[in-house]
């Protein structure tokens, strides 16, 4: 799953590939902002744990898992 995650006040965002499901991270990111937690925890495919405050969220984009396409489209 590819996510994308934009900090306010920053030009960059947080990109990643994560195993865990669109449905899970969904989740992940709600109960965190319905429960005004501090901050959210996700992990990526490598093992790497992001830790970002729920303060400074812009966006969570949570793309599909389906894998790209490479060549030419007809």
């Amino acid at each position: 799953m590819d996510i994308r995650i934009g900090i306010t006040n920053s030009p960059r965002e947080i990109n990643f590939e994560s195993s865990q499901s669109a449905g899970e991270i969904e989740k992940i990111v709600a109960t965190a902002l319905e429960a005004k937690s501090s901050h959210i925890s996700l992990k990526d495919d490598k093992g790497k744990l992001y830790v970002i405050p729920t303060a400074a969220l812009g966006y969570v984009e949570i793309g599909s898992d389906t894998s790209r396409r490479v060549g030419f489209v007809a």
